[in-house]
């Protein structure tokens, strides 16, 4: 069996995290499911499925670095010393000198060769491989949480809590229910990779939402309260007077939901204005204003040609 570094391309001190990315990244690429048919494919995933399995638990990949197992998992025994041999109890059977010269034993044979070339312990306790999924979800159950059904291979089903505040791309491990393990070993694990679709209005950005808000004229000129949605529903915020197309807005804490104390991100209103269906009134009272400090709104712009 390969070196389980070289099967996953990873330096033999990689961190787990480096080691957990490089299984994915190559689990996804030669899955079975999407390689149907595929008996390489099927043949390589199996082979990142088990180098993973040994790497990422500490203590077998504590082992494999001293030595003590193979890339199989199975253990390593030293090597028979001939010195040490020949000083043992058995070893002195074979001397040609002394009261036992010639006698060689019917058992001689076996307990030398039968401790050089041991048969592998068939029923070592194997860990099951982990199962990749992928599922994708909308924006607004990604930032609010919500719970999903996924089918296992063999048919079974379970529900996968998506917790609030999930990214895109972000890989859900849930203890136990990967692969059944081999002679009382523990399952593997799931991991769903899971996958976030755009949504029209709002946009992601780290822990903080963005979004274009239309105002109009009056509400642009004048200011006024305007409802203004989130994820958790439409929140009434003020638009100052003399606000310009562009101003950001900011409501704080109405963003995506963090973890481990951190504040939830907050919800940037970028302003667009908008100046509606046809006025009579406001055109006649546009052709006669003057105003009395004219300015030029593509004064920065020129300035840069």
């Amino acid at each position: 069996m390969d070196d389980p570094y070289k099967t996953l391309g990873v330096a033999r001190d990689a961190s787990e995290d480096v080691i957990h990315r490089a299984y994915l990244k190559l689990a996804k690429l030669h899955h079975p499911d999407l390689n149907p048919g595929n008996a390489a494919a099927e043949a390589r995933f199996k082979a990142i499925s088990a180098a993973n399995t040994l790497l990422s638990d500490a203590e077998t990949r504590g082992k494999f670095d001293r030595g003590e197992i193979d890339a199989s998992g199975q253990e390593r025994r030293p090597q028979p010393n001939y010195r040490d041999f020949a000083d043992s109890e058995t070893g002195r059977r074979y001397s040609r000198s002394g009261s036992d010269a010639g006698n060689w034993g019917s058992g001689t044979f076996d307990d030398m060769f039968g401790s050089m070339f041991h048969e592998p312990d068939s029923g070592r306790r194997m860990g099951g491989q982990d199962h990749l999924f992928s599922v994708t979800v909308d924006f607004l159950n990604a930032v609010n949480g919500t719970t999903r059904r996924l089918s296992l291979p063999g048919g079974a089903d379970f529900d996968v809590k998506i917790p609030a505040g999930t990214d895109d791309g972000q890989v859900l491990r849930l203890r136990g229910k990967g692969g059944k393990g081999l002679n009382g070993g523990a399952p593997g694990d799931a991991l769903i990779e899971v996958h976030v679709a755009p949504h029209a209005v709002f946009h992601r950005d780290g822990p903080d939402i963005r979004l274009d808000l239309p105002v109009s004229f009056a509400e642009a000129v004048l200011g006024g309260h305007v409802d203004v949605p989130t994820p958790a529903g439409p929140v009434r915020m003020k638009v100052p007077p003399h606000s310009d197309t562009g101003t950001k807005l900011r409501l704080r804490g109405r963003g995506v939901p963090t973890h481990g104390g951190r504040p939830a991100g907050d919800l940037i209103a970028t302003l667009t204005l908008v100046v509606g269906p046809t006025d009579a009134a406001l055109e006649a009272f546009l052709r006669n204003w003057a105003p009395d400090h004219p300015a030029n709104p593509r004064q920065s712009m020129e300035a840069t040609l």
